[in-house]
């Protein structure tokens, strides 16, 4: 029997080359969970991983037990993906990579463009910021790996910190320009079909919720707190997931008041 998302505890196989195993990190934020990503070629004793996860040692020492891991590379900071870490370093030996110096062990950081050959497969760095600051993706010959840049349902949530709606809009060129025909494998949530496909979406909807802030500031006042457009635009969402619409919203109205 093929197993389906979500399959708490399971390796499921989405492409001949990545292979997933959730997290049981169910939540507002995180969906169903963290999605740890598996990479290998057919026949390789080597794997790469992707993403962690969050700091569970059950969850942990099973990613570490699927084989020999030569590699694990971040996509971003968030904590649901970073927090096992330092663990996962100590269980492996393996070196682990990302954009910020704060989660690198045992090896350099990123570089966008840069391209890693491990566990015979070719995986290419893509910068894609916006989610946050540090957000990368990782190209591969049939899919993308895209964090929670794109998400395998719902959209994305923008955190204010250091994320950007600039930065954002460009990603999603970025990866409408790459991912014709590549499978998007998800931070969170179910696979997607196609990279480009759901980027023309993601962007789609970026530019109507931005027309529905800018309509709301012409009704509430341009001076409007983040709290009160949220009420305007989001009235659609579950009012539980308005704490993170409001994270979007601040993004937006930077956006807005700096173009």
């Amino acid at each position: 029997m093929t197993l389906a998302h979500p399959a708490y505890g399971q390796l499921r196989q989405v492409t001949p080359t990545a292979a997933v195993l959730l997290a049981n990190n169910p939540g507002k934020m995180t969906l169903d969970g963290t999605n740890t990503w598996i990479l290998r070629a057919p026949g390789s004793d080597d794997l790469v991983v992707v993403d962690p996860g969050p700091k569970d040692s059950e969850h942990l020492d099973a990613v570490a037990e699927i084989g020999n891991v030569v590699l694990a590379l971040v996509t971003h900071r968030h904590r649901d993906h970073t927090a096992g870490l330092k663990r996962f370093h100590k269980k492996t030996g393996a070196p682990i990579r990302a954009m910020s110096d704060e989660y690198v062990y045992g090896s350099t950081t990123l570089t966008d463009g840069e391209v890693i050959e491990a566990a015979g497969l070719k995986v290419t760095v893509l910068a894609t910021p916006g989610h946050t600051a540090d957000s990368l993706s990782f190209v591969l010959d049939d899919a993308i790996l895209t964090g929670d840049t794109i998400l395998g349902r719902g959209t994305t949530v923008l955190d204010p910190t250091d994320g950007t709606l600039a930065d954002y809009l460009t990603t999603l060129d970025r990866l409408e320009a790459v991912g014709a025909g590549k499978i998007a494998l998800p931070g969170h949530g179910a696979e997607v079909a196609d990279t480009a496909e759901v980027a023309r979406f993601y962007r789609q909807h970026r530019h109507e919720r931005l027309a529905q802030v800018k309509a709301a500031l012409d009704e509430i006042g341009h001076d409007a707190k983040p709290r009160h457009v949220v009420k305007h635009v989001y009235s659609d969402v579950d009012k539980k997931l308005w704490p993170a619409a409001r994270m979007s919203v601040k993004a937006q109205l930077a956006y807005l008041r700096e173009n």
